[in-house]
């Protein structure tokens, strides 16, 4: 019985491990530069669900690393107007596409769901109004990056 109490321990204090740091979103919200007029921005964001802690692929937009989707965190991008692509891959790639306007945000949610040997990392639009509802109590991994 002690075993498996320590197994549970150790299992969480890995998963924890996994969990982003950072400052929350309330507390970046007012210090996040003004968003260029010929461009849009995506906040890329993964909420702290237990399910997949450890996995934390890489983030492509467009075919170019910008972050890793980790659990409880969340970043963002600055990009010209046009075509998008959002893609991860553990054993499979998973992506989705969207059209960005000039001063659009657009929200990119992560999330994990099961595969045949590793979790998958899937990406989908959410509207705004889940987003900022979900960001609230996520934390800052990235640096503001411009493509």
């Amino acid at each position: 019985m002690k075993f498996a109490s320590l197994a549970m321990a150790a299992i969480a204090v890995t998963l924890t491990g996994c969990a982003a740091t950072g400052p929350k979103f309330q507390e970046m919200e007012a210090s996040v530069p003004k968003l260029s007029a010929e461009q849009g921005r995506v906040y890329f964001y993964r909420n702290a669900s237990m399910l997949g802690g450890a996995l934390t692929p890489a983030i492509k937009f467009d075919g170019s690393e910008v972050g890793e989707s980790k659990q409880g965190g969340y970043f963002f991008v600055d990009a010209a107007a046009g075509n998008h692509e959002a893609a991860t891959s553990t054993e499979a790639t998973n992506k989705v596409t969207f059209v960005l306007d000039k001063g659009e945000v657009k929200y990119v949610r992560t999330s994990v769901s099961m595969g045949i040997m590793v979790g998958r990392v899937v990406p989908e639009l959410v509207g705004a109004d889940v987003a900022k509802k979900e960001l609230a109590e996520l934390s800052y991994t990235g640096v503001a990056k411009a493509k």
